[in-house]
């Protein structure tokens, strides 16, 4: 299992690498990149915007002749200074060849260096620190409640299979799983946030503006109460493929010859099964945590955050792709696809812990 893990934590490098050069090469040729926002930004406001990139009190600490001759450019509408807008791709690293400018980068993220966002000037990597904790909670309360749910359910689904209880709770679970979250989401929003009927729960946000000041108590109440709805809609689509695969792996160990034996030994139906079926049939399901996490964590979050503005890492991805934010957009991308890796390894070396007689590193098997 160490020998496996090694390899594995190996080959996390040359993946990282792999994946940032994919999307490095999409986004380079992509149009509109953050020199042509903001140069369509100084053609269409002239000197009110340029104001803004000057280096007395600008966002982007340029020199005031520079501005002053972009300005005399635009007013003149003969275009802008070829010399200003190679201080603009200067500012935000664009001098540099693309090769370059990638090696660098990989260079940097090799000790957590994102850079600087562009538009937010804080570092990335704080701002992925700050955000980081919303999407695991929301990842881990969904994954911790759809356990809790979908076991017991599946358990007795197996128990009382072909019964009608089995059917219609069948019909639930498939037709919330072809339900999307985000649309679930928005439907929670009109019911019970204010959108047409009640306003039970807020919009935004995973906690109150003044949540500083509350006492301990009032802080986790009012942490609940704002996480409800981003979890239910999350919830909605979760429950069918743990239910079914723990009915199936019930169904499975129940048919076995030592279920038959316990049974004809003596055993209450409720020793047998959960004395001895219960061991073995939730090795998988146990095992699949890891992969739970990731699904709902890179899948239906990401939305639901967007929905109600949750300050998570998905919501920041979100809005570094649309403001052409580029050491954020990697930033984020960079730590999605490490977690990714880590829960998939965790997945792995928790199926070998939980069923000895699996064994990834045998590459015969």
């Amino acid at each position: 299992m160490l020998a496996y893990a090694f390899r594995r934590i190996l080959l996390i490098i040359p993946t990282l690498f792999a994946i940032i050069l994919v999307n490095f090469i999409i986004v380079q040729a992509a149009p509109g990149g953050p020199v042509d926002q903001l140069i369509a930004q100084l053609k269409g406001r002239g000197g009110a915007t340029l104001s803004r990139v000057t280096g007395g009190g600008g966002d982007l600490g340029l020199n005031a002749t520079s501005a002053t001759q972009a300005a005399n450019e635009t007013r003149g509408a003969r275009g802008l200074d070829p010399q200003f807008i190679a201080q603009l791709n200067k500012l935000y690293g664009f001098d540099k060849p693309p090769a370059q400018r990638f090696l660098l980068m990989m260079k940097n993220y090799l000790t957590f260096n994102f850079g600087v966002s562009f538009y937010q000037d804080q570092p990335v990597i704080k701002l992925i620190a700050e955000r980081l904790p919303v999407s695991v909670s929301l990842g881990l309360w969904t994954t911790l409640i759809t356990y809790l749910v979908s076991i017991p359910l599946g358990i007795r689904k197996a128990v009382r299979d072909g019964s009608r209880f089995d059917v219609w709770s069948s019909a639930v679970v498939i037709v919330g799983y072809a339900i999307p979250g985000f649309l679930f989401a928005v439907l929670l929003i009109v019911l019970f946030a204010g959108g047409s009927y009640l306003q039970w729960f807020p919009l935004r946000g995973i906690v109150s503006d003044d949540w500083s000041s509350f006492s301990l108590a009032h802080k986790i109440a009012d942490y609940f109460w704002h996480v409800t709805l981003p979890v239910v809609s999350l919830l909605i689509g979760s429950f069918a493929s743990l239910t079914m695969l723990t009915k199936n792996s019930f169904l499975e160990e129940i048919g076995k010859q030592y279920v038959v034996t316990a049974r004809a030994k003596g055993l209450s139906e409720r020793r047998v099964l959960y004395g001895h079926v219960f061991r073995n049939a939730m090795l998988l399901v146990i095992a699949g945590f890891p992969a739970a996490f990731i699904g709902i964590l890179f899948t239906g979050a990401l939305l639901v955050e967007v929905i109600f503005s949750l300050d998570g890492l998905g919501y920041l991805g979100f809005q570094a792709a649309i403001g052409r934010d580029y050491p954020v957009m990697f930033g984020t991308l960079y730590v999605y696809t490490l977690i990714g890796l880590v829960m998939t390894l965790v997945r792995d070396l928790t199926y070998m812990w939980v069923d000895p007689r699996i064994d990834f590193a045998d590459r015969r098997a």
